[in-house]
């Protein structure tokens, strides 16, 4: 059987096709979503992270990299903005990589941390329609119960011709681990039942974004591989276990994470149009060539 550890990382399973599905549509059609993540569990562990402040720090590298990409996204909007909001801020890691030459104020949420901050949960914004001009969201949409119900909250707060830019886990992220506890799980139970937490694609993100009401979406992909100098204590097992599959010559261990970057923006009169397909009057292989 797996060792303790193992067994306290695998606990949760990922539901059914028919249960994703339903959790999916529960935004338009009223229904109450089916709940994938326990919120008050989320919001306890968020806590119990904050209070640990030395050892939270020393893991930060990875929001602070996706946090400086979100904010560079928002740098390339040539606009000042006056009021943005950062949802699911965390101890701060968008607002180490702005100035007062982007926007006028930011407004730091998370369900955890107060900040003027606001103590905010993603799935329930208390934002008033058309009252914000931007909102950015760093690694913190991929906790939510109902994601499309919480991009058309989004989209609702902005102004027309406010714009989201977001970035959530995708679902490439921690290949390694997860083909790892596969192989763990065939040889010890003879079959494979997934039980990492589930995580969507670049696909089903722009998918969902025109569904929630955005218009103009880009979405783009991005892998961060870290090599562990020392793993994580349910990789060490595993590969005490001689069941980890991937590894550096020099015995560090990678950890893959995919990340998916979203832009969106909310439709108002003087938002541009896209061109309709094959409206083009210069082929990319022109393009290229010169």
């Amino acid at each position: 059987m797996f060792s303790p550890s193992v067994k306290r990382f695998i606990s949760r399973t990922i539901p059914s096709a028919a249960q994703r599905h339903y959790a999916s549509t529960s935004a338009s059609t009223g229904g109450a979503a089916f709940q994938v993540f326990n919120r008050d569990v989320k919001r306890r562990q968020k806590d119990r992270a904050a209070m640990q402040v030395e050892e939270s720090r020393t893991v930060d590298y990875l929001k602070d990299v996706v946090a400086g990409r979100v904010a560079d996204r928002l740098l390339d909007i040539k606009r000042e903005f006056g009021a943005v909001v950062d949802l699911g801020s965390g101890c701060g890691h968008i607002v180490k990589h702005v100035d007062s030459d982007m926007m006028q104020k930011l407004i730091m949420c998370d369900m955890s941390v107060e900040v003027e901050r606001k103590v905010v949960d993603e799935e329930h914004l208390p934002f008033e329609e058309d009252s914000i001009e931007a909102v950015v969201s760093s690694l913190s949409l991929n906790w939510v119960n109902d994601l499309p119900g919480a991009l058309i909250q989004i989209r609702r707060a902005l102004k027309p011709d406010g714009v989201f830019i977001g970035a959530m886990f995708g679902g490439d992220t921690l290949f390694e681990l997860r083909t790892s506890l596969q192989l763990a799980e065939v040889e010890r139970e003879s079959g494979i039942s997934p039980r990492v937490s589930p995580m969507t694609d670049s696909s089903d993100v722009s998918r969902l974004l025109s569904r929630a009401g955005f218009t103009l979406t880009t979405v783009d992909v991005d892998e961060i591989q870290v090599n562990y100098p020392s793993a994580f204590e349910l990789m060490q097992d595993l590969r005490s276990m001689g069941e980890k599959l991937h590894g550096n010559p020099d015995g560090t261990i990678p950890a893959t994470f995919q990340v998916i970057y979203m832009i969106g923006w909310k439709p108002s009169a003087t938002t541009p149009l896209p061109k309709k397909r094959g409206s083009a009057n210069v082929s990319m292989k022109d393009v290229l060539e010169n």
